[in-house]
């Protein structure tokens, strides 16, 4: 777990994570009460050169309400070992850092539906009310 985290294609270094382990809450008899499985992975996203400006920016802005003072930290006490903790973590914050860092999405262009898309919508609806119509009681006349 030496390694960086790699979101897309940029690479956060392992120094610029900070790793945090604590005692799980919850059930779990004599083993939650000896050991730190429940981890914490922070990394400030401010001050993190490896991201570039651009993403840096991006990451701000659409992390702003998880984000305490510029850092971003991610807890887990899912599982049972530290290890399994560790490796969801690092996921969990790839993932968020890689929905934060990318592009936005084109904005749509407003189009006006075909002539004869319209007349299929409005076939449609005519079959429509032609099926519903067939299932009402015939007039006695």
């Amino acid at each position: 777990m030496a390694d960086g985290l790699t979101i897309g294609s940029v690479t956060v270094p392992a120094d610029a994570l900070v790793w945090r382990f604590s005692r799980s809450s919850g059930p779990g008899g004599q083993h939650v009460n000896t050991t730190d499985t429940r981890v914490s992975l922070s990394l400030d996203v401010v001050s993190c050169g490896a991201l570039g400006a651009t993403r840096r920016e991006r990451a701000v802005e659409r992390l702003g309400g998880r984000l305490v003072d510029g850092v971003l930290t991610v807890s887990v006490q899912t599982h049972r070992s530290q290890a399994r903790n560790r490796a969801e973590a690092r996921e969990r914050m790839a993932a968020l850092l890689a929905e934060a860092v990318e592009p936005p999405t084109r904005k749509r262009r407003a189009t006006r539906p075909s002539r004869a898309s319209r007349q299929r919508r409005l076939d449609a609806k005519r079959r429509r009310g032609d099926v519903k119509r067939g299932r009402s009681r015939p007039s006695w006349e």
